[in-house]
């Protein structure tokens, strides 16, 4: 077997293959038998009709395309492992360049490749700050406004109430073809209050212009968008509101009391309440703090790396994008097709430019992630990974999972028990990255570290040399040199190879980083 070998731009490689002729001829005559057996040729017994009669019955191109499907699979395996190749996701038979001698071309996407680069000279302070008292107070506020009684009221809106307003947005210099649906909105609820969340809708300090509306009152308002703002549609935009109020209800508040506490949860007194409040508040603000700081810690590494993979490996993380989309809109009673038809664009439009720069940061992320786990050596030891499990569990019967009625029996409880098991790998692997990361931004980690064993070893490429062992087949066939007939046609072969393990499967938190840019 010849084998010349041909790298891509792409990170994909070219295998141009050559056979020898008695093998194709070894595969005409079991491909001969094989039509033979599936079919009835009179005076014969299935299977058992001489070679020649089976070729003037089928035809020689049916013979011949049954063998070169037989042929590719025998050669394909054996031509990666000659040619030392272990594809990221499965190759496809390019063309078949001839039959005499049996000459084929494959396309194989090659494993993702990362160059970190000095990543160990990048420094990033950590600056984050426990919440002031200020903050853990509000947050209380807002436990009082979970339990708070409103009332409807004939007078003009003030600082605490609640205003139901319709809300006609306008721009003033609208793009051609853009969605301009999400600037109005029926019914809208704000509650006016001078330290509004910077998401409040349509835009900060919205809630302000309310104060002294009584129902029925109208007012105008106009907003300049800054040119840095998160949403294209209106950064640098300026847009006229007008609002329409229906309904003021006036707010009180319940008295931070015992009978409170009592409300609120399984608290002694006010002060455990407090402290309660004051831990859960540090948790979410140093996990945000946390996701935007190893975004930015990510990125600066990645301004020195070099990061090459095949497209097929960012076409499955684009799938995963997808996935993850459809299940948030499932969560709100919405389905992507109508999400995107809202949006005014067409899926491939969509998909080109939302999911895949969406999908390009993830993977590439992912693969830094992987990398700098390899190449510190992070560890996942037995006991550290039975606790991690054991979390897993108990979060996902929190979020209300009956893990008494997983359905399909043994099988399927294996099944689910090796999932949670491999979540839990995967979030304490991308831990303990994280804090290496974060020791090494500091300044803080040691020049050299001494190897220790793994527990886990995570082998490059590992599963995608057999998932990928047998290739997919387009119908990019050439005419088959020195033949009277046409060479046959590989998109006829049917088997296709189990996706490849997805490299790079670590992320950098819980927060979802594709919103970071």
């Amino acid at each position: 077997m010849k084998i010349e070998k041909q790298l891509q731009d792409d990170h994909q490689v070219k295998l141009i293959v050559e056979v020898e002729p008695e093998r194709m001829e070894a595969n005409k005559r079991r491909a001969a038998r094989k039509l033979a057996e599936r079919g009835k040729i009179p005076g014969f017994r299935p299977g058992k009709a001489p070679y020649d009669v089976i070729r003037l019955h089928y035809g020689d191109e049916a013979i011949i395309e049954q063998a070169v499907d037989f042929l590719v699979d025998e050669v394909y395996p054996k031509a990666l492992e000659e040619a030392d190749i272990k594809p990221a996701a499965p190759g496809a038979l390019e063309s078949v360049d001839s039959l005499e001698p049996p000459k084929f071309t494959f396309v194989i996407p090659m494993l993702p490749t990362v160059e970190l680069g000095d990543y160990k000279s990048i420094r990033l302070p950590y600056k984050y700050k426990e919440p002031t008292k200020a903050k853990v107070d509000e947050a209380i506020e807002e436990l009082q406004r979970m339990y708070a009684t409103t009332e409807t009221v004939e007078q003009p809106a003030a600082m605490g109430n609640y205003v139901m307003a319709d809300v006609r947005g306008e721009m003033t210099k609208p793009k051609e073809g853009e969605d301009l649906s999400k600037l109005s909105r029926d019914g809208a609820a704000f509650l006016i209050r001078k330290d509004n969340k910077d998401d409040e809708w349509p835009y900060p300090g919205f809630s302000l212009e309310l104060v002294g509306l009584k129902p029925g009152d109208s007012k105008t308002v106009s907003f300049k968008y800054p040119k840095d703002y998160d949403d294209e549609l209106l950064a640098g935009q300026t847009v006229k509101y007008d609002v329409k109020v229906n309904t003021v209800r006036s707010v009180t508040l319940p008295e931070l009391d015992d009978e409170f506490v009592k409300m609120v949860g399984e608290f002694e007194n006010m002060e455990a309440l407090r402290e309660a409040v004051k831990k859960d508040l540090e948790a979410r603000t140093q996990a945000e703090y946390d996701d935007d700081y190893f975004v930015e810690l990510i990125d600066k590494i990645k301004s020195g790396a070099t990061i090459k993979y095949p497209p097929q490996v960012l076409d499955h993380e684009s799938e995963h994008v997808i996935e993850d989309l459809r299940r948030r809109l499932s969560s709100q009673g919405l389905d992507l097709e109508t999400y995107v038809k809202v949006r005014n664009t067409s899926m491939d439009k969509f998909m080109e430019e939302e999911v895949q720069p969406v999908a390009v940061k993830r993977l590439e992320r992912s693969l830094i992630l992987d990398e700098i786990a390899r190449a510190e050596k992070i560890e996942v030891d037995e006991e550290s990974l039975n606790q991690e499990f054991g979390q897993t569990l108990t979060e996902m019967q929190y979020q209300g999972a009956d893990l008494t009625k997983i359905g399909g029996g043994k099988r399927a409880q294996k099944e689910f028990a090796e999932a949670v098991a491999m979540e839990s790998a995967n979030r304490l692997m991308t831990r303990r990255t994280m804090e290496r990361l974060k020791a090494i931004a500091l300044g803080e980690a040691e020049a050299e570290e001494k190897p220790k064993k793994t527990a886990a070893k995570k082998s490059e490429g590992s599963g995608a040399s057999k998932s990928a062992a047998k290739p997919k087949k387009k119908a990019t066939t050439k005419k088959a040199a020195g033949t009277t007939k046409s060479a046959p046609k590989a998109s006829s072969a049917k088997k296709k190879t189990p996706a490849a393990k997805k490299p790079g499967s670590t992320s950098t938190g819980k927060k979802n980083t594709e919103s970071k840019s």
